[in-house]
C-alpha cells in the first residue's frame, strides 16, 4: 500500500511540475496562383497566433523552422484570400498553397481592447505557453564556460562595535569595510571557479568539469565541487526554485496565476528586441513567492531580464533578504541561454545581530548548442570532475580567463581574509561557533568533549560524571585517538572507551577503526537518538532508564568508498552483554524451572552497503556531511554470528535493507519517507534479535517509534514502513496570528509488521514487558515546526497495542531543531 502510495504522489508531482520536450516544427512549401500557377514571390507565411514567418522566395518557395510554432500556418498576399492550413507540431511536413483573388477592397483596421482584461495576464499565459521551448533543457544538447565568483561578508555591525578594545587587532581590516550598500560589510570569504558545463537530453545527462578553483577562508578541499555552476542556479522555467531547502513558486509557474498578481508596467527595445516589462507580487503574505519584474521578449515570449527578491513576509527563517538578477540572450536563432546571474543574500539571526552576506556572480560564454559529443563522454557515476590542478592555478592564469576583472577591493579580500584567520580574537569566535556544532573544544592538539556528556544520571549508576575526547587535526590529519572516562557514584565503577581510526588514502576513501569500551547501553535505541549519557536524556524521560545492559565490546572496521555514493563497510564485533537495572536474562533448565543468565558472548562479521545515486557531501579528514541526493538512498546490512569463536555461542545470519527518500510537492511542502525489512536466520536470545527501536523521553526521536517502549516488541522477521510530511505552513500561512508566529504544519505515521518463532525461547525466556507483534503496531502524529525558530512539538497517537502495560496512548514529544 504505502509503495502504490509513493508511485501514485511521484505521479501527480511529476504531472503538475514537468513539461513536456520541445522540439523544432519545420514546414516547407510552394505558394501559387490558383487559377495560372504561377508561383507568388513575397508571400507571407506565418504560423497563427505567433510572430515566427517568412516570405516566400522569388520560385514561391518557402522553409519555416521554429520551436514556438501553432498548429496552424496562415499564407496571405495583397489582392489574395488569406488561406490556413493545419500543422503537426514538432515534426517536418510539406505543404503547399494556392491562393484566391479577393477581388475586394480593403477596409482600414480598427483594434480595439478586450473588456477590461489584465493586459499582463495575455502576456503571462503566453510565457508559460512557450516556456518549455525557451527552457534550455528543450535543447538536444548544449554546453558552456562558466566563472563563477562568491563572496561572503560580515555585515549589520556599528560603528561602535569596531571601536572596541577586543576589536582593535581588526583595525586595519576595517579601513578596507565597504559602506557603500545598506548596511556596512567586511569581506571574510572569497571563492572563484572555472568550469565546463555539459547537457544532453537523451539521455537527460548532465556534466561538469571544474578546471580551477580558488578559496580564501577556508581549508576544506570538499567545497571545491560546489563552486561550479550545477548546485548554484536558478532557472526561472521551473515550476518550483528550490532555495535553502524550501520549494519557492516561480513567478513564471504553470500556477503562478494562484500565486502571483501580474502587472504590464513598460514596453522598449532591449538589445534589438522589443520587451515588455511585467511586475509580480505576491497574492497572499508568507508563502513562498518573490517580489519583482522581468521583461519578455514580444516575439518568442523568452525572459529577457529577470529582478526578483523574496517576498519580505515568506516564511523562511534567518534570511532578511535574497535578491536575484539574471540575463538571457539568443545565443543562436531561437536559442535562449541565460548568460549572466547575481544572487545576494542576507543572513541574519536577527535585525539587530551581526550578519552575514553572500554574493553570487556567474558568468557565461562559448555556447555550444545541439551538438552532443560521444556517448562515452557522458558516462560515469559521478556528474562533477574537480581537475587535479584545479586549486594550483597561477595568477597569470586567472588575470586571463577570469570573464570579468576583479575589483580592488576583490583584489584585496585574498589577503585580508588570510590575515584575519591568524588574529587570535578571530579564531576565539570561530572556535565558540565549532563548540557549539560540533560539542567539542579544541586545545592545542586535543579536543575535549562531547560537552552534553560531560554530566548525566540514571537510576543504575546513579549521577555519572565524564571525560574524554579525541585528537585534532593538529595532532594528525591521518590518524585519531579518541577515548573517554566515566564513573557513577552509585555503582561506583569506572567505565572507559577507547579507539583510534586512520585513514589509509583520500582517493579512494578507505578509513580502518578499532574501538574496545566496557560501558553502560540502552538497546532498541536508535542511532539518533541522545545516548544515555546525555544530559538531556536523563531530564527529558516518561520512565525511568531502568532497563540498562552493560557492554564489552571489541569492534574493527574497514570503510572503502568505491565511488561517490557507492561505500562498503566490513565491519567484526565482539561483545558481551551483562543485563542491568530491571533487565533480566533467563531461560528454562531441563526441569522447567527458571535459571538467570548471567551473560551473552556474540562474535560476528558484518557487510554493510550503502549507495546514495549522486549524493553530494562535505567532507573532512574522517567524516562527511551529506547534503542528499535527487534519488533514494539504499541500505543493506548482512551480518554472520560466528560460533565458538573468542566464545561466541550462536551461530545465525541477519539480513536488513532499508530504502530512504525525499519528495518534494512544491508549494505543498516535501516528503521524508523510509521502508526497512529484516531477517534473522538462527536460535537466538531476545537480546540479539529484532529490538524495535522505542523511546521513553519526552524527546522526539524521528527514527523511532515514540510511543513504544524499550524492549516492548521484539521479532526474528519484520518490515516497517513511515512518513513525514512538512507542509511547511500551507494552512498556517493563512491564519494571522500563526502567519506571525511563522509556525509549520508536521504529520508522520510510521507502522511495523513482524514475526517470531517460538523456537527462540528455547534459548531464552521474554520478560513480562516484552511482546510479539500478532498484528501491526502503528503510530501517527501531528505537530508544529519552527516555534522559535528552533522547536517542533508533536502530538502523537499510538493506535494499536492500547491494553500494554505503562505505555502512553497519546503524548507530546519535543525536537530541537535548526531550518531554514
Amino acid at each position: 500500500m504505502a509503495n502504490h502510495l509513493r508511485y501514485l504522489l511521484v505521479t501527480v508531482a511529476i504531472l503538475l511540475s514537468c513539461p513536456a520536450e520541445a522540439q523544432t516544427t519545420k514546414v516547407t512549401g510552394t505558394v501559387k496562383d490558383v487559377s495560372t500557377g504561377e508561383p507568388m514571390p513575397f508571400a507571407n507565411v506565418l504560423f497563427l497566433g505567433t510572430k515566427s514567418g517568412v516570405m516566400t522566395d522569388l520560385d514561391g518557395k518557402f522553409s519555416i523552422e521554429t520551436y514556438y510554432a501553432s498548429d496552424s500556418l496562415r499564407v496571405s498576399f495583397l489582392g489574395y484570400k488569406p488561406q490556413t492550413k493545419k500543422v503537426q507540431r514538432d515534426r517536418a511536413q510539406t505543404i503547399d498553397f494556392e491562393l484566391e483573388p479577393s477581388g475586394v477592397m480593403l477596409e482600414a483596421a480598427v483594434v480595439k481592447a478586450t473588456d477590461e482584461e489584465n493586459p499582463a495576464h495575455p502576456i503571462v499565459r503566453a510565457i508559460i505557453k512557450n516556456k518549455d521551448i525557451n527552457n534550455r533543457e528543450k535543447l538536444d544538447a548544449y554546453e558552456y564556460e562558466v566563472y563563477n565568483k562568491v563572496e561572503f561578508d560580515l555585515n549589520n555591525f556599528s560603528e561602535d562595535f569596531t571601536r572596541r578594545k577586543m576589536m582593535k587587532p581588526f583595525q586595519f581590516i576595517f579601513e578596507n569595510i565597504d559602506s557603500t550598500e545598506e548596511k556596512v560589510y567586511l569581506p571574510v570569504l572569497m571563492t572563484e571557479s572555472m568550469s565546463d558545463f555539459y547537457f544532453r537530453k537523451n539521455p537527460t545527462t548532465q556534466k561538469e568539469m571544474i578546471k580551477a578553483t580558488k578559496v580564501s577562508g577556508i581549508e576544506n578541499k570538499s567545497v571545491s565541487q560546489f563552486l561550479g555552476d550545477m548546485y548554484q542556479n536558478v532557472n526561472i522555467y521551473d515550476n518550483n526554485i528550490v532555495i535553502f531547502g524550501k520549494s519557492f513558486v516561480s513567478p513564471v509557474s504553470n500556477s503562478g496565476f494562484a500565486f502571483y498578481k501580474y502587472y504590464l508596467m513598460d514596453s522598449t527595445y532591449i538589445d534589438n528586441k522589443w520587451c515588455y516589462l511585467i511586475k509580480f507580487i505576491p497574492r497572499r503574505k508568507q508563502e513562498l513567492t518573490f517580489d519583482g519584474e522581468f521583461w519578455v521578449n514580444d516575439t518568442t515570449y523568452a525572459i529577457k531580464q529577470v529582478e526578483a527578491a523574496i517576498a519580505g513576509d515568506a516564511n523562511i527563517n534567518w534570511i532578511q533578504g535574497l535578491k536575484v538578477r539574471q540575463e538571457y540572450n539568443e545565443v543562436q536563432k531561437e536559442v535562449w541561454m541565460l548568460t549572466k546571474d547575481n544572487l545576494v543574500i542576507d543572513f541574519n539571526l536577527a535585525d539587530k545581530t551581526m550578519g552575514v552576506y553572500g554574493r553570487k556572480t556567474t558568468t557565461y560564454r562559448n555556447f555550444n548548442i545541439n551538438q552532443p559529443r560521444d556517448p562515452g563522454f557522458y558516462s560515469g557515476i559521478s556528474d562533477i570532475i574537480v581537475a587535479e590542478d584545479a586549486e594550483n592555478k597561477s595568477d597569470d592564469f586567472w588575470n586571463e580567463q577570469r570573464h570579468e576583472k576583479l575589483s580592488q577591493n576583490e583584489l584585496a579580500i585574498y589577503n585580508m581574509v588570510d590575515t584575519m584567520m591568524t588574529i587570535p580574537q578571530f579564531r576565539s569566535v570561530v572556535d565558540v561557533i565549532t563548540l557549539f556544532v560540533s560539542g567539542y573544544k579544541e586545545v592545542g592538539w586535543w579536543e575535549f568533549g562531547p560537552y552534553y556528556s560531560t554530566y548525566s544520571f540514571n537510576p543504575i549508576e546513579g549521577n555519572r560524571f565524564r571525560v574524554g575526547g579525541r585528537t585534532s587535526n593538529k595532532f594528525s590529519r591521518k590518524f585519531e585517538l579518541n577515548g573517554h572516562l566515566a564513573y557513577g557514584l552509585r555503582d561506583q565503577r569506572f567505565k572507559y572507551a577507547a579507539g583510534t581510526r586512520f585513514r589509509l588514502s583520500k582517493v579512494p576513501l578507505q578509513v580502518v577503526e578499532i574501538n574496545a569500551k566496557q560501558d553502560i547501553e540502552q538497546l532498541g535505541q536508535t542511532d539518533a537518538a541522545f545516548s544515555e549519557d546525555n544530559v538531556l536524556s536523563s531530564v527529558f524521560r516518561r520512565n525511568p532508564a531502568t532497563k540498562l545492559t552493560d557492554v564489552t565490546e571489541l569492534k574493527v572496521s574497514y570503510d572503502r568508498e568505491w565511488f561517490y555514493g557507492l561505500s562498503n563497510q566490513l565491519i567484526f564485533n565482539h561483545r558481551l552483554l551483562k543485563p542491568l537495572g530491571t533487565l533480566t536474562y533467563e531461560k528454562l533448565n531441563p526441569e522447567n524451572v527458571r535459571i538467570s543468565v548471567d551473560h551473552l558472548i556474540t562474535t560476528e562479521v558484518s557487510l554493510f552497503t550503502r549507495f546514495a545515486f549522486k549524493e553530494k557531501f562535505i567532507a573532512g579528514e574522517f567524516d562527511r556531511v551529506s547534503l542528499g541526493t535527487k534519488w533514494p538512498t539504499l541500505e543493506l546490512m548482512l551480518t554472520y554470528g560466528l560460533p565458538n569463536f573468542l566464545g561466541g555461542s550462536f551461530e545465525y545470519q541477519r539480513a536488513v535493507f532499508r530504502v530512504l527518500d525525499k519528495i518534494r510537492f512544491g508549494p505543498f511542502g516535501y516528503a521524508n519517507l523510509k521502508a526497512e525489512v529484516g531477517k534473522i536466520w538462527g536460535q537466538l536470545p531476545y537480546p540479539l534479535l529484532i529490538l524495535h527501536q522505542g523511546n521513553e523521553t519526552f524527546m522526539y526521536d524521528e527514527s523511532a517509534f515514540n510511543t513504544m517502549n524499550f524492549f516492548e516488541f521484539v521479532s526474528d522477521e519484520y518490515a516497517m514502513a513511515s512518513a513525514t510530511w512538512h507542509l511547511e505552513g500551507l494552512f498556517l500561512n493563512k491564519v494571522p496570528l500563526f502567519r506571525r508566529l511563522k509556525w509549520r504544519e508536521v504529520a508522520s505515521a510510521k507502522a511495523v509488521v513482524g514475526n517470531f518463532d517460538p523456537r527462540n525461547l528455547d534459548v531464552m525466556l521474554l520478560p513480562p514487558t516484552t511482546f510479539t507483534l500478532t498484528k501491526p503496531f502503528a503510530e501517527a502524529a501531528i505537530g508544529v515546526e519552527n516555534i522559535f525558530k528552533f522547536l517542533r512539538l508533536d502530538l502523537l497517537y499510538r493506535l494499536t497495542y492500547l491494553d500494554h502495560p505503562n505505555i502512553v496512548k497519546f503524548g507530546l514529544r519535543a525536537k530541537f531543531q535548526i531550518d531554514f
